[in-house]
């Protein structure tokens, strides 16, 4: 059940800048969005999964403390803030989202 790709294309409505696990050595233009999977919850029925969702971890990357970029990914649907920190002259803010469904009740 990969949603990435459909995540992907989401998160490049909201900015230009997506990087999905960027590596190391990749020089990232501000402001801009790092994804990475997180985890997965599972719902299993005779041991079996069944019912699987994705939450990433995305963080949104820039100069700005008052950035308009968090704003619209907390409004996405099943997104929650987790944190927020400055690294490096950046603020990050940090969000969970579940993409394409809700969680398993």
């Amino acid at each position: 059940m990969d949603q990435r790709p459909s995540l992907q294309t989401l998160l490049e409505s909201i900015t230009d800048n997506v990087y999905f696990q960027p590596p190391t050595d990749e020089k990232m233009e501000y402001p801009c969005i790092r994804y990475e999977l997180d985890t997965e919850i599972t719902k299993y029925a005779d041991n079996v999964p069944y019912n699987i969702h994705e939450r990433y971890k995305v963080t949104i990357i820039d100069r700005n403390p008052d950035s308009a970029i968090p704003g619209k990914v907390r409004s996405l649907p099943m997104s929650s803030f987790d944190r927020f920190y400055r690294a490096a002259g950046l603020n990050h803010f940090v969000y969970n989202l579940f993409h394409e469904g809700a969680l398993p009740a």
